[in-house]
């Protein structure tokens, strides 16, 4: 490893692009992705003010774009507006450094005169400066730090949106923790550049999401279920189009068009920035009944199938994750892969297709973690292919009690439990396709994935929804997936759970087999963790007592009246009546159950402490009885 200059090579044993909005042309010379964009960026200074002092709070106005503070005794107002312009789209001149370029009046006067009313001195004030430079933005406003998934010991510390001085000390110490130890102090999941896709690197992917990225960052980004308005439409399942013909809404995730929810067609649902239902609440209410009482279909195309094939196969996997994947083929296995503390870095499920052959499912937000961890687990001499099947597969989900029935219409394969067992998969007849049937359910219902060879997935679909009709098939989307899972007690990895977490802490050590042969990466960490007693914290199910509130996530937990942690997933459970949350609870003398089911529990909404139930099984059928009806 090193680094090839007009003055030599130096040698190295890590690299950090901290190029800047030069990152991407830095990352490129090395094959490194890193999809960034200057743009424009405006500020204006004003002549000295007799009633502005140094301690003078900062003050942000999302609804006006603007924030602002004193600045050697005078105010400065920045601007964040929602029509931005990208800046020097093709590449960022090697000459230019901290400079300053032209202002454009049209494009910033009624921003600015936007900006100005709170404050009417800055109407009679004198302007100082009128200072336009530019600052680089990424696809979602996070930053991009860690290993690039391209390069091995090659780092990326750049896209920080122009906070780079607020965050520079932070960012440095989590990047010297990350390269020094191996994984990083904090939480990455929203600044770790394996997120990112090289395809966001594309001239016109930059430049066409890049003018709404200021005014996303510091305003409408923020809300609930706001969505990126420009570059979209990057990937779509080949179900798409009878996505929108079944009155789909769509919502954007790592460039997929996921479906949100379903409404009639012609219906106008206008989006709204609120913390208040939705306008679309009660469709994605029926969405949820229909998944627990009758049957709903799910376009799932958006997950990662990766196939990792080869006879070392089962060897590596089963040193990455904790679940014991020597299993028979047609076998699901659920599993957690880890660093060497025991924290997760992936939540996967591993289903052995041949003796040779696995699929490896993971959210499409972590599929290069995965891909890049698969890669680099491979030895000079191992014998084992990975494979990105993504393209060609198209995944529908069909959940709910009536989902055996629904699918016997068009399979001649035996359904019941006794043939087809839950977390089982064969590959089955689907009328004139043959697909891969794994049956396992996220929302906590009798349920299959179907993984259809893209070809065929029309054909499927029409043949679904056709037979469909007699059982009151419904359509659904992430909203239902989230709110049936949530009241089923199933983790969402990015959520609930992440890089700092074990998978003991998360309530899943029934998915980490101690005692399998060969072991598995964070084993002694975990093991040490287990017999040291009650974890210190642990991942808890709540529901709020009262039908009213809604939750988002980050709401602060009290228990006994003391702040034992916040939710980190907020939603709302239509069967159970109330608003419903995952959050960690923690305490330095450790967690047992009894503490979970003694204390007095209340989550803090706007303000105000709710009364909330508290336990650590699901509370939709904590049994587990639906997935095997």
């Amino acid at each position: 490893m090193g680094v090839q200059t007009s003055r030599g090579e130096i040698g190295c044993e890590h690299v950090v692009n901290c190029g800047g909005m030069w990152a991407r042309q830095i990352g490129a010379m090395a094959g490194v992705a890193v999809p960034l964009q200057a743009a424009e960026h405006a500020y204006m200074i004003t002549e000295q003010i007799e009633s502005v002092s140094r301690d003078m709070p900062i003050l942000e106005d999302p609804d006006r774009f603007a924030y602002y503070r004193e600045e050697t005794g005078a105010l400065m107002l920045g601007l964040f507006e929602p029509l931005g312009a990208p800046w020097n789209v093709d590449s960022i001149p090697d000459n230019f450094s901290f400079g300053e370029i032209p202002t454009d009046w049209d494009r910033l006067a009624p921003f600015l005169e936007l900006a100005m009313e709170p404050l009417p001195i800055l109407r009679d004030v004198g302007i100082r400066k009128f200072f336009t430079g530019p600052e680089s933005f990424t696809p979602d406003n996070g930053s991009l730090m860690g290993p690039a998934p391209e390069v091995e010991n090659f780092w990326v510390a750049a896209g920080f949106n122009s906070l780079g001085i607020l965050l520079g000390g932070g960012a440095g110490k989590i990047m010297a923790h990350w390269i020094a130890e191996g994984t990083p102090p904090v939480d990455v999941t929203e600044v770790d550049i394996a997120r990112v896709h090289p395809f966001q690197t594309t001239r016109r992917f930059r430049e066409d999401r890049t003018v709404e990225l200021l005014g996303r960052l510091h305003s409408t980004g923020s809300w609930p279920h706001a969505q990126p308005a420009r570059a979209r439409d990057a990937r779509r399942s080949v179900l798409h189009d009878r996505m929108v013909a079944a009155g789909a809404h769509f919502g954007e995730s790592s460039g997929w068009e996921n479906t949100e929810w379903f409404a009639p067609l012609g219906t106008e649902i206008p989006y709204e920035a609120s913390y208040r239902r939705p306008g679309w609440w009660e469709y994605h209410e029926a969405e949820h009944h229909a998944t627990r009482n009758d049957v709903a279909l799910y376009d799932m195309s958006s997950m990662s199938d990766i196939l990792v094939e080869g006879p070392d196969a089962e060897r590596i996997l089963n040193r990455l994750g904790g679940n014991d994947v020597a299993v028979e083929p047609g076998t699901c296995v659920y599993t957690q892969w880890m660093n060497r503390g025991g924290k997760i870095l992936a939540d996967v499920t591993v289903t052995r297709l041949a003796e040779d052959r696995y699929m490896v499912v993971v959210a499409e937000g972590f599929q290069r973690r995965v891909e890049t961890m698969l890669r680099r687990a491979v030895q000079a001499d191992d014998r084992m292919w990975i494979t990105d099947a993504t393209s060609g597969l198209t995944m529908l989900s069909v959940q709910g009690p009536k989902s055996r029935a629904l699918l016997s219409r068009i399979t001649d394969a035996e359904l019941s439990n006794e043939a087809f067992p839950y977390y089982t998969a064969q590959q089955i007849d689907l009328e004139y396709a043959l697909g891969w049937a794994f049956r396992m359910s996220f929302v906590g219902e009798l349920g299959w994935e179907l993984y259809i060879p893209a070809e065929f997935a029309l054909g499927v679909y029409d043949s679904l929804v056709r037979e469909g009709e007699e059982f009151d098939l419904a359509h659904a989307g992430m909203a239902t997936l989230e709110s049936t899972r949530t009241e089923a007690g199933r983790k969402d990895y990015g959520l609930d759970m992440e890089n700092t977490d074990s998978p003991l802490e998360a309530g899943l050590g029934f998915a980490v087999d101690f005692d399998k042969p060969g072991g598995f990466v964070g084993r002694d960490a975990l093991l040490a963790d287990k017999e040291a007693g009650p974890p210190r914290r642990r991942l808890v199910q709540f529901l709020l007592e009262g039908a009213d509130q809604l939750l988002f996530g980050e709401e602060p937990i009290f228990r006994n009246g003391q702040r034992v942690g916040y939710l980190r997933s907020g939603n709302y459970g239509h069967t159970l009546g109330g608003a419903m949350g995952f959050g960690y609870v923690e305490s330095e003398d450790g967690i047992t159950p009894a503490d979970i089911r003694e204390g007095l529990f209340q989550i803090q909404v706007a303000g105000e402490l709710v009364p909330a139930k508290a336990s650590l099984r699901p509370m939709y059928d904590p049994k587990g009885e639906r997935v095997r009806m």
